[in-house]
């Protein structure tokens, strides 16, 4: 299939999703072929008849020597510039799913003339989705203003293919398509982690028989957030009957679930909702804009487009929460275990009964390595603060973008979750087998896998490398393109 794009309104989580992690391609309808056409016809007469006019990177020079005033023979020597110097960073190579959405979004400054660039450089980006290799580009060392340490080896390639004119390597250099993309991926990401979260916990509050009352429906109105109500339907989706329960609370980790991963419900959609507005949003620098009654020939404004201030502040709540859902199935982890509170078999042995000192099938370092990725996800989830260095700060481009290292540190707390998630699911799993109980039927899929992967423990056996194999199949399962989204973006 092909994403059809005549208009930023069609530049949407969903389409970046078919693009990014689908790997359809996209076609411009010709009526934004024709709007981008008529921009840069208008857009040359504005350059050509306004001897006066100023406007960055075309009748200037760039960076350091912005107001160097370019003659007309150094304007062509400018613009055939290829997109070189700046391809700097190395390391952490992005996955191809996340470079195939910068493309992606670096169509939202062309698709309505914005960019003032050629109809042959939109069609050539565009052409960069129809299935080959994506250049690779660093996740690493991107430290620089805006996101041209990423674009230049994004596009070198492209633009190498080109005797480029007035304004086209400015259109594939500038604005924020990368924070965008990093942002919508997160998001998408997030939304099936929370998903796996929600089961996860689901079945050990099962495993350890909670009762039903701290996830009943009367909480959805009294505590009023529908973020928290969307977390206590999901529970109760998959949760069972109420007899056989203990008959008073569960600990504090077991009766804040709802609220924790309702709140992750919250930082998934605000994700989501950035994401939406910055893949459809207009970056560039300079903006060119279309003429009206005013300004016949169009103008162009000089901005700050290209610095995503919504990007890591968004991500970093991903990260944070992530660490928190890590801390709180640490801490269900050791409950189950802990025989003095959940009135399971101590440990979870098979065959131990209470007041008897023997059993087989030890699980019970598991909060041990749990404990380690709870810490790797915190060190992860850090606030991100706006980069800055003395190498930038005397000069124009004094000041970085965040998105780059917000979104690294999003990924890494978010494989510590992916983590702790598989070793509380074996410890649920346990809990359900030496009871010899069976799970919810809307569970039962999700304990197919827990077992496939980590088998009930009759016996000891070194534990390390199937959970291990567990957490990969759960983050294969999150980047799996096999199924559409569903944005509840506002």
């Amino acid at each position: 299939m092909t994403v059809l794009l005549n208009s930023r309104a069609d530049i949407t989580l969903t389409a970046f999703y078919r693009v990014a992690w689908q790997r359809e391609g996209v076609r411009i309808g010709a009526d934004a072929m024709q709007r981008i056409a008529s921009c840069r016809a208008s857009f040359l007469e504005l350059i050509d008849k306004d001897p006066s006019v100023v406007i960055y990177g075309v009748t200037t020079a760039m960076g350091e020597r912005a107001s160097h005033r370019l003659t007309l023979e150094e304007r062509d020597v400018h613009a055939r510039i290829k997109p070189y110097p700046a391809a700097t960073s190395f390391g952490d190579y992005l996955p191809d799913r996340v470079v195939r959405g910068i493309v992606f979004a670096r169509l939202a400054n062309f698709i309505e003339g914005h960019s003032a660039t050629t109809p042959r450089i939109v069609e050539a980006v565009a052409g960069m989705l129809d299935g080959g290799p994506m250049p690779r580009v660093a996740a690493a060392g991107q430290g620089g203003a805006g996101e041209i340490l990423a674009l230049y080896p994004l596009f070198a390639e492209l633009s190498s293919r080109f005797d480029l004119e007035v304004k086209e390597r400015g259109s594939l250099i500038n604005g924020s398509p990368c924070a965008a993309a990093l942002m919508a991926d997160a998001a998408i990401a997030g939304r099936r982690r929370l998903q796996i979260a929600l089961e996860t916990f689901a079945l050990s509050i099962e495993a350890f028989r909670a009762p039903l009352e701290h996830y009943d429906a009367a909480l959805d109105a009294l505590w009023g957030d529908a973020h928290e109500a969307a977390a206590l339907r999901s529970l109760r989706t998959y949760l069972g009957e109420v007899h056989g329960r203990r008959n008073y609370q569960a600990p504090v980790s077991y009766r804040i679930v709802p609220r924790i991963l309702g709140h992750a419900h919250r930082a998934v959609s605000a994700a989501e909702r950035a994401a939406n507005i910055s893949l459809s949003s207009v970056s560039d620098n300079p903006v060119y804009l279309p003429p009206d009654g005013q300004h016949p020939y169009g103008r162009c404004l000089s901005t700050g487009g290209y610095h995503n201030a919504m990007a890591a502040p968004a991500l970093d709540d991903l990260a944070g929460i992530w660490a928190d859902v890590c801390l709180l199935a640490d801490r269900h982890c050791g409950k189950l275990l802990n025989g003095q509170v959940s009135h399971l078999p101590d440990q979870l042995l098979v065959g131990r009964q209470p007041g008897q000192s023997d059993g087989r099938g030890n699980i019970g370092y598991i909060p041990m390595a749990a404990n380690g990725y709870v810490e790797l996800a915190r060190s992860a989830a850090q606030r991100t603060f706006i980069p800055g260095s003395d190498s930038l700060g005397s000069g124009q481009d004094d000041v970085a973008a965040p998105g780059f290292i917000a979104w690294s540190k999003e990924a890494r707390a978010a494989l510590c979750l992916d983590a702790s998630l598989a070793m509380l699911a074996v410890v649920a799993s346990q809990a359900l087998f030496v009871t010899d109980r069976t799970p919810p039927i809307p569970l039962g899929q999700f304990v197919e896998l827990i077992r496939t992967h980590v088998p009930p423990v009759v016996e000891d056996r070194i534990l390390g490398p199937q959970l291990g194999q567990l957490a990969d199949a759960i983050t294969a399962n999150i980047f799996a393109p096999d199924e559409r989204i569903d944005s509840t973006s506002a």
